[in-house]
């Protein structure tokens, strides 16, 4: 459902365009993106539906205090993010249990949006441990995935989040979405959400440099 909503709206947003870095993909994975925008995830979706992959989201649990939407989530199989909870680890728990079903898992290394309120683009902040944990615990490739030009939707205070929603369909900012070639992470935990991290920011520099964004250029 939220594949099918994101691939349908998205294109009024934005000028959508993707480019990956494998012809084929595993069978199933954990898709890690880089996370700057409210917008971004229904980017991330709408490009990954143009490849036939519909993934399972990891959520904040939020979303399902609405009951319609709850239905609808817990019918696609999405899993509920409690975070600062004794219930956070359950989501790494419902994810591996995708993975293993042959499902693709999608989540956000950084965890949270960044404080900038400018619209420009920069490279991904400190990965939390969810990714390299649920790499660990199912064995599961790393699919690192980097998108740009999402700021351009949606980015700042919650005035210009508001103002960025109504006038893209006028603006239709360009959007790109990466997706790199899968990693196998290694064991230890620290390292891993390291390696993760690098994946995901080369993914995103890829994405910046389709889209001329200059912070793409900083090393």
């Amino acid at each position: 459902m939220l594949s099918r909503i994101a691939a349908a709206l998205v294109p009024s947003f934005g000028r959508l365009t993707t480019s990956a870095d494998l012809t084929t993909f595993p069978g199933a994975g954990i898709l890690v993106a880089n996370h700057t925008s409210l917008a971004d995830p229904g980017v991330v979706l709408a490009a990954l539906r143009r490849v036939d992959i519909e993934p399972v989201v990891l959520v904040t649990a939020g979303l399902w205090r609405v009951p319609v939407l709850r239905d609808l989530l817990d019918r696609d199989g999405h899993v509920p993010v409690h975070r600062r909870t004794a219930r956070a680890a359950d989501a790494l728990d419902r994810a591996a249990a995708a993975l293993k079903a042959g499902r693709y898992v999608l989540i956000y290394g950084e965890g949270r949006l960044p404080a900038r309120r400018d619209a420009a683009e920069a490279a991904p902040d400190f990965f939390r441990s969810g990714p390299a944990r649920l790499a660990a615990a199912s064995g599961a490739p790393l699919i690192p995935i980097g998108q740009a030009g999402a700021r351009r939707i949606a980015s700042g205070s919650r005035t210009k989040q508001v103002a960025g929603f109504l006038t893209a369909p006028v603006r239709r900012p360009r959007l790109h979405v990466h997706i790199g070639a899968p990693a196998a992470l290694p064991a230890e935990i620290g390292t891993a959400s390291a390696a993760a991290r690098q994946a995901v920011t080369a993914a995103w520099r890829t994405a910046a440099l389709r889209l001329g964004e200059p912070a793409a250029l900083v090393r």
